[in-house]
């Protein structure tokens, strides 16, 4: 099941107001395996079908901060952070189509966090945004989508692994 909030409460800032998004998924798979597939910045496989080309922009690998991608031929991306002891990534989106292109939206970081479900070995992905726009819920109604489908994607990848075997 994945779950969707579409944004939280806004703040004021000096361009336009800002805004979190925030959805999340369980996966059937142990946090170090899903792990291995999300922190590779340049590899998307898991994200199939909705994720259609990952185009790795300059020499820096995509395990490590400052790696560039395209997704899709429209969403230019910096990876800001790689957290392995905290099993997270957080990104910026430098240019991407409307609503969110640099003149909409400014100081857009997006994280993907894994916790561990303990219980019966599964892993909580939570994925999350903030950002400055003049126009937030627009943005959001456009953002929140793409992640829940990604997630979704990311939990059917596990399972169709998981059947496979």
């Amino acid at each position: 099941m994945t779950r969707q909030r579409v944004c939280g409460r806004g703040t004021r800032g000096t361009t336009g107001i800002k805004m979190p998004c925030y959805n999340s998924i369980v996966v059937d798979a142990p946090i170090d395996k899903v792990w291995d597939e999300v922190r590779d910045f340049h590899q998307l496989e898991w994200g199939r079908p909705f994720i259609t080309s990952v185009t790795a922009v300059g020499e820096i690998p995509g395990d490590r901060v400052g790696a560039k991608r395209v997704l899709n031929g429209a969403f230019e991306e910096t990876l800001q952070e790689l957290d392995e002891s905290r099993y997270k990534l957080s990104y910026s989106i430098d240019e991407g189509p409307e609503p969110v292109s640099s003149a909409s939206v400014s100081a857009y970081i997006g994280s993907i966090r894994l916790l561990p479900i303990t219980a019966d070995d599964a892993t909580f992905v939570q994925w999350t945004s903030q950002y400055q726009a003049d126009n937030p819920q627009l943005v959001a109604d456009f953002l929140n989508p793409i992640y829940a489908a990604l997630l979704a994607c990311l939990r059917d990848y596990f399972q169709n692994q998981t059947s496979e075997d």
